[in-house]
Parts: structure tokens; sequence; C-alpha cells
């Protein structure tokens, strides 16, 4: 569904305050001089008659030119995307998308348990409890959310198609008892998990879901979505929930969202006691606690069912009925306890307690800079567990649940390791996978490394997925090669402190293919004879244009980091919750906000100002394929006038700019990571299945279909580029967006997001890759959050996936900002991650643009600082602190470079891939020139009517007299 987002209306009010004040200031005169020009104050009743109809006329004047100045001004681009024409998703896409959304939630849903072979179950009745069947998961919220214009297909259709029958009696008292969950929007959520008490189910109930059928399934569902992270106690002040039943709480003091309320508890207890063969399907797209489990034996089968999007319940039946055989695996790592996991205590936001002087009023109050500390360092998820546990520090089997990457089958499969070769900084080996079973079924092979670790040194897991394949559906007996082959430096560790390098040391390197993250089916020892560090040009990191050196040792700030050294020996210190609440002074001496930013500081003397408004003759379509460095770029370049770069790079929000001079139309630029969402019109794609229902398929291919699919999308409802794919890190559970994130691992989601990307790409759609970059929370995220983290973590855990996009498809592509600060500075703002980082040893050639752009209400963006930290564009919908103000040399230069930024990859979008584009003038503008010429004849003929009849008032007054 569409949400009218609160930041855009307070923008919209605060970019036209100044119209409508004008437009009250003169009809305040207008009523002031009607009551103070009166037979009093001027006797000569013509004179009062012209000064009243004037002054009023004065008024309407006023009016219309304010009104044509703010619809002109501020307002221009969100009406022009308002009133832009609609266009519909053909019959046939529509239908190719639901099948590939069917297809990607058939390998996305994962079985977590299976005991006495319980699954696949024939079709026939079944008693499905829990109120979460009849409402459902599809999707997250807020830019992630679906639209309501296409069918939808429930859990409950999916069964019924599969030929199940399920229990009406069931399902009305579940609508009965509600039909709607508590809403969850960007600024506020209702978390409340409708469940009827345990006590309202009759015997009567019972006793006929016993005679329906022997077999049940509990449906349990967790929803997130933008702009809040999921309660970690669920008593906090602010956490909205309303009890079940006024006999107990549903989540008592210290509990948390992620696990059983006690209302799902007591039905657990309900169905377990009457039934031998339960069926549990968690609905949700976040790692669960799953430990109660061990007490309920008659729970025989677990299926995972991330958000499938409009269509891929349909998915579930046939899973069940095993007309498809799940091949799903997790992408996250399921513990037992989240209140134990290394980032529990440093989840969220801090505020500071010293900052007093950075404090900025905003429509949404006052706002100062909080933190929060990235301490557990490169041991994220599973790479944290395993290491642990080899390390003696944690029991594994009492801790995880379910490893990342687990997953069963209907079938068995065995996999043989050839044997492994390397060779001109290549590891290869081949893996033959055989259905040893009896039903068709895919596997996926899942490859690690574990490297040699010196204590104290630089930091290492004993686990590291390093690549991973799926097969093809294999029949019994059926056997595939799989080519595993990767680069000897993507073992590599990055080494901040000494070499300040990537560094791929000398030693033994086990490389095994593994069931998952824990369980080794195979394993080989590669030999790295000699340390290489990747520190010269001819010998840089992955691919990288320049040497990869430390850009962030400004965001590791004063953090105890948990380090491996003497088996964790600092882990109490690295993972307590922070006691120092105030923020540093040489930290203050460069944090910048709204308050304290004037980007004249900044100017560089030296700087030569540009060539503007040249007149060239050069159109933006003639650049289409050339190089970024083609010289024919400066030619056009030198024709923007100062006007024209500024409303480009101002007006980002869901668009890029038209500029008539050059030939460049606007361009549609929309939401969300599932689906095509256009805020402004809403006009909508299908939704495919969340990303994190995309991780659990393991399957590249599918990614590359669903780009494409995207692709196909745009080209029916005329959109250019695409805000997704979201590939930020599940650093914990909580994270409100983690639907829409891949995983807990880089590598996992790199995979598949440049394939999703690829796939857009080949449509000619620019993917906004996002946020860029150490946004894995929602709390706070737009408070002036400062993020530290260290440099390895950030290189090798938060910013590989961004660079594996960049690599696989960098040229005329599109990234998105994130809202929080790296260290101290703006996100957006900051300079070794935009430049030295992303277009410098990256190789990055396209637009950057913030997230969404809300300067007074946030307190800390202005585009000044966002361009001269390398990013073009800023997602504003309205006028704010969005448009350049300082004319320096210094920043044209930076205008002019996020000009060719913004051009070079409209250009090369597929609105120029058949020349130029069409660009006709916006119908509300033909309407508001006739509207605004109509209104000017009828005040100039009032106003000659005014004069003609004051006139006529003086003749007959002088010839009374």
């Amino acid at each position: 569904m569409l949400e009218i987002n609160m930041d855009d209306v307070i923008a919209v009010i605060q970019s036209v305050q100044s119209g409508l004040i004008v437009i009250a200031a003169f009809l305040l005169l207008a009523v002031v001089l009607t009551v103070a020009v009166n037979r009093k104050t001027v006797a000569d009743q013509s004179v009062r008659k012209l000064t009243h109809s004037t002054s009023w006329i004065i008024a309407g004047v006023a009016a219309v030119i304010s009104v044509t100045m703010m619809l002109t001004g501020p307002l221009n681009n969100m009406i022009t995307m308002a009133t832009a024409e609609k266009h519909e998703m053909s019959a046939a896409t529509i239908a190719k998308t639901n099948k590939l959304a069917v297809d990607i939630e058939r390998e996305g849903i994962t079985l977590l348990q299976n005991n006495d072979d319980t699954l696949p179950l024939a079709a026939g009745n079944i008693n499905v409890f829990g109120w979460a069947s009849t409402n459902p998961i599809y999707g997250g919220t807020g830019s992630g959310a679906l639209s309501d214009a296409y069918d939808t297909t429930s859990l409950l259709d999916g069964l019924h198609d599969a030929g199940y029958k399920t229990n009406d009696e069931l399902t009305k008292f579940y609508t009965d008892y509600r039909t709607e969950r508590g809403v969850i929007a960007v600024t506020s959520a209702d978390w409340t998990l409708p469940e009827p008490a345990a006590s309202t189910y009759t015997d009567t109930l019972i006793n006929n879901a016993k005679d329906f059928s022997d077999t049940a399934m509990v449906v349990i569902g967790r929803v997130g979505g933008e702009g809040l992270d999921l309660p970690t106690d669920m008593n906090k002040d602010g956490v909205t929930y309303t009890d079940n039943s006024s006999d107990y709480q549903d989540f008592p003091e210290g509990t948390h969202y992620l696990e059983l309320s006690q209302s799902e508890k007591d039905m657990i207890d309900l169905v377990t006691a009457n039934f031998d063969k339960v069926v549990l399907v968690y609905n949700g797209a976040n790692a669960f606690e799953f430990g109660f489990l061990k007490d309920y034996p008659q729970i025989k089968s677990v299926l995972w069912a991330p958000h499938p999007g409009q269509a891929g319940f349909e998915a579930l039946g046939e899973v069940m009925t095993g007309e498809v055989n799940p091949s799903g695996r997790t992408a996250d790592t399921f513990v037992t306890d989240l209140t134990k996991t290394p980032s529990w205590n440093n989840f969220g936001a801090f505020q500071y307690d010293n900052v007093q002087e950075f404090e900025v009023d905003s429509a949404r109050g006052v706002r100062s800079p909080k933190f929060v500390n990235y301490v557990e360092g490169i041991y994220v998820g599973y790479r944290f567990y395993e290491t642990a546990a080899d390390e003696g520090l944690i029991d594994y089997d009492a801790t995880v649940q379910y490893p990342f990457g687990y997953g069963l089958s209907y079938t068995t499969f065995e996999q043989k390791m050839g044997d492994v070769s390397y060779a001109n900084g290549k590891v290869s080996f081949d893996v033959t996978v055989t259905n040893t079973g009896d039903k068709a079924g895919k596997d996926v092979v899942e490859t690690y490394f574990n490297p040699p670790y010196t204590d104290g040194g630089i930091e290492k897991a004993t686990a590291n997925l390093v690549a991973y394949d799926k097969t093809k559906e294999l029949k019994p007996g059926e056997s595939q090669t799989i080519t595993v082959e990767f680069d000897d430096d993507d073992m590599a560790s990055y080494d901040a402190k000494d070499a300040k390098a990537y560094v791929l040391e000398q030693g033994d390197y086990r490389i095994s293919i593994n069931e998952n993250s824990h369980d080794e089916i195979a394993s080989a020892t590669v030999t790295v004879p000699e340390t290489i560090t990747y520190n010269t040009d001819g010998n840089t990191h992955n691919g990288d244009k320049t040497v990869a050196t430390n850009a962030f040792d400004d965001v590791e700030g004063d953090v105890t980091y948990l380090s491996r050294a003497g088996h964790f020996a600092n882990y109490a210190e690295a993972t307590a919750a922070p006691t120092d609440l105030s923020m540093p002074d040489d930290v203050k001496a460069t944090f910048y906000n709204n308050g304290n930013y004037d980007p004249t500081k900044f100017d560089n003397a030296d700087d030569q100002m540009p060539t503007t408004g040249a007149r060239n003759g050069v159109k933006l379509i003639d650049l289409r394929g050339k190089d970024y460095d083609d010289p024919e770029w400066d030619k056009l370049l030198d024709q923007l006038t100062f006007d024209e770069m500024d409303n480009l790079i101002a007006n980002g929000g869901y668009q890029n700019a038209a500029i008539a001079s050059i030939g460049k139309v606007r361009l549609s630029d929309v939401d969300g990571p599932a689906a095509l969402k256009d805020n402004f019109t809403g006009v909508s794609s299908i939704g495919l299945p969340a990303n994190i229902a995309l991780a659990c398929t393991w399957n590249k291919d599918l990614a590359r279909q669903y780009g494409e699919s995207i692709g196909d999308m745009a080209h029916e409802i005329q959109v250019s580029g695409w805000y997704a794919p979201s590939i930020n890190t599940h650093r914990s559970a909580f994270g409100g967006r983690n639907f829409e994130y891949f995983s807990e691992d880089p590598v996992l989601t790199a995979g598949l997001a440049s394939e999703q990307v690829l796939g857009a790409a080949d449509r000619g759609v620019y993917a906004f890759t996002k946020h860029f970059a150490l946004n894995e929370q929602e709390t706070e995220r737009n408070g002036q959050l400062c993020t530290w983290a260290d440099e390895q973590s950030i290189r090798e855990i938060y910013l590989r996936p961004f660079e594996e996009v960049v690599k696989a498809d960098g040229d005329a592509q599109a990234m998105m900002g994130a809202f929080n600060y790296i260290g101290n500075t703006y996100a957006s703002a900051h300079v070794g991650l935009n430049k030295t980082v992303l277009r410098d040893e990256w190789g990055f050639r396209g637009m950057l643009e913030t997230d969404y752009f809300s300067g007074p209400n946030y307190g800390y963006q202005t585009a000044d600082q966002a361009i001269r930290g390398y990013t073009d564009i800023m997602l504003a919908t309205a006028d704010t602190t969005n448009h350049v103000t300082d004319h320096s040399a210094t920043s044209v230069i930076a205008m002019r470079r996020a000009s060719h930024n913004i051009l070079y990859t409209a250009v090369n979008s597929w609105r120029y891939a058949d020349g130029q584009p069409d660009a006709n003038m916006p119908a509300w503008q033909i309407a508001m020139i006739v509207v605004d010429a109509v209104l000017g004849v009828v005040l100039v003929g009032l106003e000659v009517l005014a004069v003609r009849r004051f006139l006529i008032r003086r003749k007959s007054a002088t010839m009374t007299r």
C-alpha cells in the first residue's frame, strides 16, 4: 500500500511558507484598508470604493503571482510527478511476474525440521491454527510495502490450490476475532500480535477440528518495516502493544518480539495436547527463537516461509504436498537466545550527553547527535558462532539452533569434492552432486575457507563463505558437476594496523564444501607459500583501480572491538553496553550538521571557476554510449548554467529533472526493493517476494530473472531508475528492514544483488543499490546517528556487497547513500566512502543519491556539504536545504561533477535507447498558463470597471455640487 510520508508533508509546508505569508499579508492589507477607509476617514465615496476595489484586486494579483511562483518553484517537480501520465502493466507481464514470484518462493521456503518424514503430506483435510494464517505477512512496510492494486494469493489460498481443504470453522473463529493487524508505519507502529486466548477455543471447536483431521498446522507471523526496528523489549516506553487477554501479559518483563507471545504459547500447548502431528510455519523475515521446539515432540516439521510477495504463497501448498521439493537454505543463523548475541547490547541508538552545541530545532523537535558501536568487528553472524565454538567460548549445539546455510530436503544428496588446483592466483575444483534419494530436488554447493590465524594478529573467522552455486533439479540417481573457482585474494584479510592494505598471509587455508556453515562434507588444503600484500598499482586487491588503503581511520572511534586473541578474552568487555556517553572533543571539532556547517569555510581559493552557459550546441543524446571521460562531456557541461545544475542536483526525489536546453527529459525513479511504486501517480508493479526469500533460494539465476522482471515492468510503467536492491547486512535479527536486506553474509548478498542489478541493467534500468553504508538499523537512522566501526569490518563485511555490485556493473549505474553518519560525518558527505573507495578504488561511474532528503526536519542534510562529499543528487521532493547556496568556484566544480554523474547515468538508460525522447510540457503547466491568463484578464477587467465606476461617481458628485 502506498503511504504518505509525513516528512514530505512537512517539507512541502515549509517550502511554500513564504508564498503563503505573502498571500496572507496582502489579504490582511486588503482587510485593513477596507476597514480603515470608511466614511469617517475618507469622505469621498468614489475614493473609498476605488480604494476598496483596488486593494482586493491587488490582493488577488498577489495571490495569483504567489501561487504561480509556488507552483513553478517549490511545487513544480512534485506536481509534475503527481500529474504524470499513468501507465499500466500488461496482462502478459503480470502473469510472467507472478510465475517468477512463485518460483522464487518455491526455492525460498526452507525446511528446518522434518521429524518422522511428516512432510510431504498428501492433500486432504488439515486444521490451520494461528490468527496469522488469516492475515499472513506478504512483504515489509515503508518503501518495501506492496501495492494493493493486484490480486494477492493468501496462505490459505496456496493450501487450497494444492488440494488441501482447511477447517472453515477455525478460519471463521480467527476472522471473527480480528481481521486486521496493527499498522506498522515509518514513524509509528502497533506491534500487537492478535491471537485469541486459548481459553476462548470451545470444546466443540477443538472436537470438531479433531474430527476434521488428525493433522494440524500452526502459523506464526512476524512483520517488520522501514523506520522502526523490531522491539528488543516489548515493555519499553514507546512500544505499542495490546494484550489478547486481561488475565496475562503476552510479553512479560524482559521479553522481545522474536519469541513466542504467551497467547501463542498457550495456543501451541492447546494444539499439541490434541494433535500428535503438527506442522509449524514461520512466516517472517527475521531469525526467530525456536528453542521451544524441544518441548513439543508433536511438532514434527517446521517450514520457514519468508515474505512471498503477492503470488508466492502458491508455493507453500506445493511444498507441503511434495509437488515441490524444498531446497531453501537459511540466510541467517538461528540462535536459541537472541539476548546473547554479540550485538545485543550495542544495537539501537545511544544519546550523547554533552552535545548541546549541536542541538538543532526542527519540525520534529530538537535534534542532536547519537551513536552506535559496531563492537563485534568482523564477527558477524555465523563468523562469530563458528569461530567462538572453535575457540571454546561457546557450546555450539546449545547456542545455535539452525546454522547459516542450513536446509533440509525430501531427498538425499551426495557431494564429492574433486582435486583442488591452486595456480595463477586461482583456486578451482569440481564438485559432483548426486541425488541419492527417491525424489527429484535441488542442492546447494557451499564453499568455505578457514585461513591461518596468529593469536593477536589480523582478525580472522574460522568459517568464511567464499563461493556458492545451486544445481538444476536432479532426478533420483542423476548427477551434476559444479565447477568452483575463485581468486586467492578472496581469502585475503584487511590489515588496518600494519600494512594498511589487504593481505593474504602465508600458510595453509582449509577449503571445504559444507552442508552449512558448521557441517563439513569434505575439505582440502591450499598452501600460500608467502604473504602477498596488495599495496602497489600492479598488485591491487580484487581488481581495484587504485590501491585500497585506510580510508576510515576517523570511523574507528574510542571503541573496544571484539578480538579472537586469547580465545576471545575481551568478549565481556567488548560486547558490553557503552558506559561513556560523551562525544570526545576531537570528534566535536569536525562534527557538522545544519547548525554549524558553512560551505564557504571549505572553499579552495586556488580553484578556477568552470565555464557555464556556453553555446556549444551539444545535446545530451549525443553523449549516449560515449566514455565517461570523453572530451565531448566537457562541451556539454560548459553549456549548463548554475541554475540548471542546481535544479538537477536539488530535485532528485523520485525523479531526475529535465534540462530543456540540452534535451534532458525528466526520468522517473521509484521505490522499492520488491516492486516498482510511484508514490505520486499511484502506479505500481506487482510485488515479488522480499529479498530475504530470494536469499534463502541461494539461486543466482532467479536473482537475474528478478532484475530482468523489474526491468520489464519498468518499461511498461515508464520508469528509468529503481530504488533497490537493498544490501545492508543483518547485523541483528531485530533489524526492521531485514526483509529487504538479504543476509548476515556479504558473499551471499553480493552474488544475488549483483545479478539483480545486472538483470535490470540488461533492460536499461539503473539500480540505486542502497544504503551506502553502515545502515544496519532503523532506530534513529536519521537522528544524526554516529556509527563507529573498525576499518576491517567496514571493508570485509559491510562494504563487500556494494563492492561486488559495482565491480559487476559499476558503469552508468546509481547508488543511494545512507541516513546515518560514518563516524562523525554524514554518510552522503564522507569523502573517504564516496570518492576514495567508491569511485577511486572500485571505479564506480554513475550517480550517488542521498536517502530521503528532509534537511530541516532531520537537522543535518545540506546540498552544499553533500556535493563536496561526492554525492550528486538529493532525494528531495520539496525545496528545503537541497539547493546549493555557495556560488564559489569550489562549489561550481562540485556541481559540475555531480551533473556529469547524473547525466551519464540518465543518457545511458533505456529512455534514450531509441534516440531523443519526447518531452512535452506537463498538462498542469498548460492549464496553469490558461488559468493565469484568464485570471489576469478578469483582474484587469475588474480594475478597469472599478476605475470607470470611480470616474462615474466622481462626475456625479461634481454635478451634484
